[in-house]
């Protein structure tokens, strides 16, 4: 039974998962908003709620082996398989499998007293029918649920849109034809190719975008013949990219310090955008933060008591879920100047903008329409780059910059990394030489 609380002034339902549910759901309890201040609302939307939250969980669990369409059947026996630790592999393939395996998976099934679902999904019994073009990024979202755990909705909607727009996009460049997603070769992949190229060269759209997609193409492919265990795979678009000699670097132009501290320090600079929008520019302002690292924080993740006030960037799987860019991206980022002082306005940190899409959009809109940016070019991405210049200056080490920017160390020195990672002692100490005095109407 669900029940309510009310969290920084909204009602939300808190309910505990049913013991039928727990495989799928992953945790004991899910809280869901509710979206309304009004307790009487809130009650009004309760049932309604809770029971959107049955039929998900219902829908997770009816991935079983009574599914009749094949390919369902087959994520789902991936997925019984999955949770017993085992890869789903044919029949045909476990008569060569190594006994210490095969054992393991008997073992399986008569912990679950031979049910004959399990039993199919964990000793192969489901029969692989070939995959569609059209049924690509469908499956490919149940094959990659492990990697996108810690993805928030909004995250979840930007991955599945690239996904079903490399899909599409493929079937178009073959003139429509829904083929088996194992007859997808390297011809396939350049017929891909060569439809972007007549794209960009008529319609200017961008390189990067075609290169995202066959890279998207790519781990597509490979989580399919990593889930069916097939040997040796091919890989269709290795190598496949768009290069032109013509194309300029796409590099986002950073904020000059001088223009932040004389336009947007000066009073009422900020005066059309929101709090909560103003405070997490200004806290991108001294930390270098991607604006998603700091509008998706949960209240934990924003230590104000500690000796060194921080902010942690790290994947998050509680309520407030969130996944950040990559494993180099974790790291504690010290609170000064504007920024600590926004951060203290904001203790729990920025529902307004949590898990959702459209900050930098809005803001770039508003402050180019005050005229607050040096040249239509310029956004606020550019103050990442801002804060790196302003270490450059200052004659941070290449090190020390990699850990204050959440870049791969590995990559910058070019071999395997050894020794602990710059303290936060050390990175307060950089961050409080760079940072800018702070005018009393931010203060």
């Amino acid at each position: 039974m669900a029940g309510l609380h009310k969290r920084n002034g909204t009602w939300h339902l808190r309910m505990r998962v049913p013991r039928r549910y727990l495989d799928v759901a992953g945790r004991s309890e899910i809280h869901r908003s509710l979206r309304t201040d009004s307790e009487r609302r809130a009650r009004e939307l309760l049932p309604a709620a809770e029971a959107q939250i049955l039929k998900d969980l219902e829908a997770m669990r009816a991935l079983t082996l009574e599914m009749s369409d094949s390919i369902d059947q087959l994520a789902a026996a991936s997925h019984i398989a999955a949770n017993e630790g085992f890869l789903y592999r044919p029949v045909a393939e476990l008569v060569t499998a190594p006994l210490d395996e095969l054992l393991g998976r008997f073992a399986a099934v008569e912990r679950h007293g031979g049910d004959p679902t399990v039993a199919k999904a964990v000793l192969g019994g489901v029969e692989q029918t070939g995959l569609r073009l059209s049924q690509f990024a469908a499956a490919d979202e149940q094959l990659a649920a492990f990697d996108n755990r810690f993805k928030n909705p909004n995250q979840m909607r930007v991955w599945r849109n690239a996904k079903i727009r490399a899909a599409s996009n493929l079937r178009a460049a073959l003139d429509g034809a829904d083929i088996l997603v194992e007859d997808i070769d390297h011809a396939v992949a350049l017929r891909h190719r060569a439809w972007w190229k007549r794209r960009v060269a008529a319609e200017g759209l961008a390189i990067e975008s075609a290169n995202k997609e066959f890279a998207n193409l790519a781990g597509m492919l490979r989580r399919y013949y990593e889930n069916i265990a097939r040997p040796n795979p091919p890989e269709p678009y290795r190598r496949v990219s768009l290069r032109d000699r013509h194309n300029n670097e796409n590099r986002r132009l950073e904020i000059p310090t001088d223009w932040i501290v004389e336009k947007w320090f000066a009073p009422g600079a900020f005066d059309n955008l929101n709090a909560e929008a103003r405070d997490i520019l200004l806290i991108s302002i001294e930390t270098g933060c991607r604006q998603s690292e700091i509008h998706d924080l949960p209240p934990e993740a924003i230590v104000l008591d500690a000796a060194i006030p921080h902010i942690l960037v790290a994947n998050n799987n509680g309520e407030l879920r969130r996944e950040i860019k990559n494993t180099a991206s974790k790291r504690k980022v010290p609170l000064v100047g504007v920024a600590l002082a926004a951060a203290r306005r904001n203790p729990d940190g920025f529902p307004r903008y949590r898990g959702k899409g459209g900050y930098s959009g809005n803001v770039n809109g508003r402050l180019r329409t005050s005229g607050l940016f040096p040249s239509p070019e310029h956004t606020i991405g550019g103050l990442r780059h801002s804060w790196e210049s302003r270490m450059e200056a200052f004659r941070v080490s290449e090190t020390e910059k990699g850990h204050m920017m959440g870049h791969s160390i590995k990559k910058i020195r070019g071999r395997p990394v050894y020794g602990d990672d710059v303290t936060l002692e050390k990175r307060h100490e950089i961050a409080q030489q760079l940072s800018l005095p702070v005018p009393d109407h931010l203060a």
